[in-house]
This record gives structure tokens, sequence and C-alpha cells, in this order.
């Protein structure tokens, strides 16, 4: 665990790194050549890829460790032998006549005794055994004190397997910051002093709405989508609204420009350094209805929905596994790690591979949940699924429904996450709509999905609140209206936004 925590510090502490660097190049004066020239040469820069590097060698090494082992290798078997020689045949008037005039035939046997142990087979085990006691004068006892070394070595073996995971598990982890931390590298000082014309544009449009300008930088990203830093004031002591300063910006760029959602509200006579960036071309509204299973007090799903940065909507559901306050608590480190990851700029495929270790590493036997992860991107509308042993999700277009389904297995069962992606084009007036297997699991054996797109579209609710819990209760009446498991029906609707 050593290694994750300075790992997860050293990349929050680049994260830092990269914010300020912008935060101080923003306040400064430079040609467009010493500006690039300051982008190739920083020493911060290179510092950042060589803790890239140094991550990803720690990674190889754990990679190149030994792998877990399912049997016991030869020199655990020779350590049993050892033992059960030493107190079996030490002191046994017969031990030269087993081990020396028939040593090499003993040997076997007991070869054979202990494979046959490990193999599990009752019909093997009593074939090695009914060999051994033509040989040996004490049989039960040579065999039961073979059996206790032999799961004595086992259980040595269970547990260096479980070192070997969760050595793997870390080395995953290391993998993924290293690649994240290429990626802040890259991305340290993208940003770029913009067009003399540009600038002098803006400024000029700016102070004819009693706005001076100190300093323009633009952040050059691949998307292409305009992201415009701006440090200001306001002349003569007035106050200026952040919209009326986002119109002029969104003159001068010929694009419709907004200020960030962390962004003041209005422009005084101080300096501020304000982030604008290009208005979403949609919005988007959610809600839920939900259900605890009968006789159970607290639920076993927990979901989030979020914007994130470069207009990327996440919404997260997690079941938990069984119900209760084990399965509420499984799944809600689930979405709390999957929001954390990506707000700090950690792609859905690298946040469920450090989530998945994560629960690998916490060694919690029986215990994984589902994970349902999906990105809309508010300026394409493209959504992004990612299913991790999750159910069905729906999409409703006007008379139509369409599902997403997934056979993957859930998060913290296996070594090396089993998760699937998709993606869909989503329009003016669809609707996401994200279920449980609570859900699904009260409709008919067989016809799960097919009885779900009939009871979507049986909802006419715009409002996606009221459609979730239009959902909820056709399905709850599938099931007599009494809740077999835990019901979570996370619905998102989008539209475009009026310009």
């Amino acid at each position: 665990m050593q290694e994750w925590i300075i790992a997860m510090l050293v990349i929050s502490a680049m994260l830092i790194i990269r914010d300020m660097a912008k935060t101080i190049l923003a306040g400064r004066s430079l040609s467009n050549g010493e500006v690039n020239a300051l982008y190739e040469d920083h020493p911060q820069k290179e510092r950042v890829e060589k803790y890239a590097k140094s991550f990803q060698k720690l990674a190889e090494t754990y990679y190149g460790m030994p792998y877990r082992k399912d049997y016991l290798s030869n020199v655990q078997v020779e350590k049993i032998f050892h033992e059960v020689h030493h107190k079996m045949c030490e002191t046994c008037h017969q031990r030269d006549m087993c081990w020396k005039q028939s040593g090499a035939q003993t040997y076997q046997s007991a070869y054979q005794l202990i494979r046959s142990i490990e193999s599990g087979q009752e019909e093997l085990i009593r074939k090695s055994k009914g060999e051994w006691l033509g040989q040996c004068v004490r049989p039960n006892q040579f065999y039961q004190e073979t059996s206790q070394e032999f799961y004595r070595e086992k259980q040595n073996l269970i547990w260096n397997n479980k070192m070997i995971e969760n050595r793997l598990a870390v080395a995953e982890q290391l993998t993924e910051i290293s690649h994240m931390m290429t990626m802040v590298a890259e991305d340290l000082y993208d940003i770029i002093q913009p067009d003399e014309d540009f600038e002098e544009e803006l400024r000029r449009k700016l102070k004819k709405h009693h706005v001076i300008v100190k300093n323009v930088w633009m952040l050059d990203k691949e998307e292409g989508k305009k992201q415009i830093y701006l440090t200001m004031r306001s002349r003569s002591g007035q106050c200026v609204s952040m919209s009326e300063v986002a119109s002029v910006i969104s003159q001068v760029c010929d694009c419709a420009m907004t200020a960030s959602s962390e962004s003041r509200c209005t422009l005084n006579s101080d300096y501020h350094t304000v982030h604008f960036i290009e208005a979403m071309k949609y919005q988007i509204l959610h809600g839920a209805a939900r259900i605890t299973k009968e006789k159970e007090r607290v639920s076993g799903d927990n979901f989030s929905c979020s914007l994130e940065d470069e207009g990327q909507f996440l919404m997260c559901l997690s079941d938990g596994m069984g119900s209760g306050i084990d399965a509420c608590r499984e799944s809600e480190v689930v979405v709390e790690l999957i929001e954390q990851f990506i707000d700090s700029g950690f792609s859905r495929e690298t946040a469920a591979k450090l989530v998945n270790s994560s629960l690998l590493l916490q060694g919690n036997e029986g215990m994984f949940s589902t994970m349902d992860i999906c990105t809309v991107d508010l300026y394409t509308g493209i959504c992004n699924f990612l299913k991790a042993g999750a159910a069905t999700t729906f999409i409703k277009r006007d008379h139509w429904v369409e599902a997403i389904s997934s056979t993957s297995l859930a998060v913290g069962l296996v070594q090396q996450i089993d998760y699937e992606t998709t993606s869909r084009k989503l329009y003016h007036g669809d609707f996401l709509i994200m279920v449980t297997d609570g859900v699904l699991d009260a409709l008919p054996l067989g016809q799960e999905e097919k009885t779900m797109k009939e009871i979507i579209m049986q909802v006419h609710s715009q409002a996606p609140k009221e459609l979730g819990r239009g959902i909820l209760e056709r399905v709850l009446a599938y099931c007599d209206y009494k809740a077999r498991d835990d019901m979570t029906v996370l619905v998102a609707g989008l539209w475009k936004n009026r310009r």
C-alpha cells in the first residue's frame, strides 16, 4: 500500500504544479518565441517526465517478479518430505528398508500421495493410500502427518498468491499513474498567447464596456474547444457582470463563450484572472427513483451525477453485492473513487482499473460491486458507456428504446478487470435510463429487456425524476409491490441550449 499512497501524493503534487505553472504564466508578458522556448525546455516538465519513467520502471520491476502458483513446487514437496520423514521415519525400525533399500519406490509413492491430496480427488487419494498401505508399518499416521504438512504448505501458497495479487495491483496502479504523469508533462504548458490582432480587438471592445484587460492567454487544446484566460478589472469603480464580458468575447471569437462554473459573477476594480470556455451545445437534467429491499434500512445501491471538466457529464451507478450496510459501503467506495479519479483527469478506463485494484488490495473476500459509467460530452452529444457487471442501460428517443447490455464481471473479483465499452450519439430530447439488477430481476424471467422497453414507452413524463418514478412504480407492480432487492432508476435527459 505504501507505493500506492506515494504515487497518489506525487500525482496530486504534479497536478498542483501544473495549475500553478499556468497561473504564473498567465501573469507574464512574453513574446511567442519566449513562450515556445519555455514550453520545450522548462525543467519542471522534464522533472515530471522523469517521475513518470521512475514509476513505470518500478511497475515493470513488480511485473517481473514471480507470478501466482496454483500447485506446490517440487521444493515445497521436498520440504513436506523432510518434515514427515523427521517426525515419522527417524525413529521407525524399518526406515533403512524404506528409504535405503527401496528409496526410489518409497519416494515415488510418497510423491504420488502428496499430489493426490493436492488434487482433491477422492478416488485418486484412496488409490495412493492403498499403494502406501503395503509399504509402511504406520500408513494411517503417515497419511495424517503428510496431510497436515501439505495443508500447512498450501496455506503458505495461498498467502503468497495473495501477496502476489496485491503486488500486481500496485504495479497496475503505478503503470496507470505513470501514463497520467506523462500526460501531465505534455499538458503542463499548453497556454499560448493569442494572435495580436485578436488580442487588440478584444481589448478595444472590452474597454468600451468599462473593462481593462491586463493579460490574455489561450488554452491550446487538440479538441478545438476555445478556452481563454483574461486578467482584467472594471474601470472607474464600476461592477460589470461576467455574462456581459462573455458576450463581448463571443462576438470576437465568433462562437458562444461563457465563464467557467468556478468563476466569479461580477468584475470589480481589482484584477482577477477569469477562465472563459466555449459554451456547451447541450444541457442535461437528471433525477433518480429508488427503493430499499424489504426489511433493510439501507440501500446497497449508490450513484453520482456531476459535470466534469471539458463539458463531460458523468453518471456513475454501483450495486454492492448483497444488501444492507456492507453492500452500501462497498458501492459507495466505487462511486466516490470513480468520481475522484475522473475529476482529477483520469480516463474512464484508467479510473476503472484503479478502482478494481484498490478493491483487490482491500482483501475483503466475497465483497465486490458492479460499475456502470456513462459520460456525455455536452459539446457533441456523444455518450460513452463503461460497464463492469452492470445491468442494461436504456436510451429512449421518441417512440423507440435501445438497450445497452454487458456480460462483464463486477469489479474486485479478478486481477485484470473485465469491462465493456461502447458509444452512442444522443440527440435533443433523448433520455438515458440506468438501472440496477434489482429492477430487471423483478421482471418476467427471460423477458427482462423487452418488458423494460415496454414500461419505458408507457411513461410519457418529460421530467427525469418523474420518468424514473413512473418506471419504478410499473416495475414494482410485477412483484406485488414487494422489493426483493434494492432498486434504483437513474434518468438523465438531454436538451439543446438556447443560443
